[in-house]
């Protein structure tokens, strides 16, 4: 059959793979769950990620790539490198000015209040997957990955310098009070502002 592709038995190279699955995951990789994926002994991975970083670093007279493999929260996944950080905040910011959604700015709102907060514990609050809104707001710069916590390995995330200055305020405390805004007053999130 013309134009059919031609099926390739050869094992596809360790380090390619990797590449390849780095470039779409959207949070860290442990080891044993990319051996599992591949099929191939977590010692065989483990050496070809230290290959991969020794390579996107620029080691033995390479070039040295504008994304790093960092391990962060018990696995691996591409960072842009910090050199490259500004370049990457105005690209966004200037071919993606587009108004955050309301989903967004919930999530948004929930960060700034209870930062440093996880994942899940944001997920919780909103009732909803936030996963793909704070990719959007860590794209977009307004917020941060803070710390990790070392026993179960969720990050946590705040605010930046940028979302102040988008609000035109100097520090959080100048955020206005939510607790008039809810039902029940007594409930919410006032508790850090006391």
């Amino acid at each position: 059959m013309a134009g059919a592709p031609v099926q390739d038995d050869r094992p596809l190279d360790l380090e390619r793979s990797l590449e390849a699955i780095f470039t779409v995951a959207d949070a860290p990789q442990s080891l044993m769950a990319l051996a599992t994926t591949l099929g191939r002994p977590v010692a065989a991975v483990r050496q070809s990620i230290e290959r991969l970083v020794a390579d996107f670093d620029g080691a033995d007279g390479g070039v040295q790539r504008g994304f790093e493999l960092r391990e962060v929260a018990g696995g691996w996944r591409l960072y842009v490198r910090s050199t490259y950080d500004a370049v990457v905040r105005d690209f966004v910011l200037t071919e993606n000015p587009s108004r955050l959604s309301q989903a967004a700015l919930e999530t948004l709102s929930v960060i700034a209040y209870k930062q440093p907060i996880t994942r899940s514990a944001i997920a919780s609050i909103r009732a909803v997957n936030v996963d793909s809104v704070v990719r959007t707001l860590l794209g977009r710069g307004l917020i941060t990955e803070v710390s990790t916590d070392g026993e179960t390995g969720a990050i946590y995330y705040g605010t930046t310098d940028l979302l102040l200055s988008q609000l035109g305020i100097n520090t959080l405390d100048e955020l206005p009070r939510i607790s008039p805004l809810l039902a029940d007053g007594a409930e919410g999130f006032d508790d850090r502002f006391h």
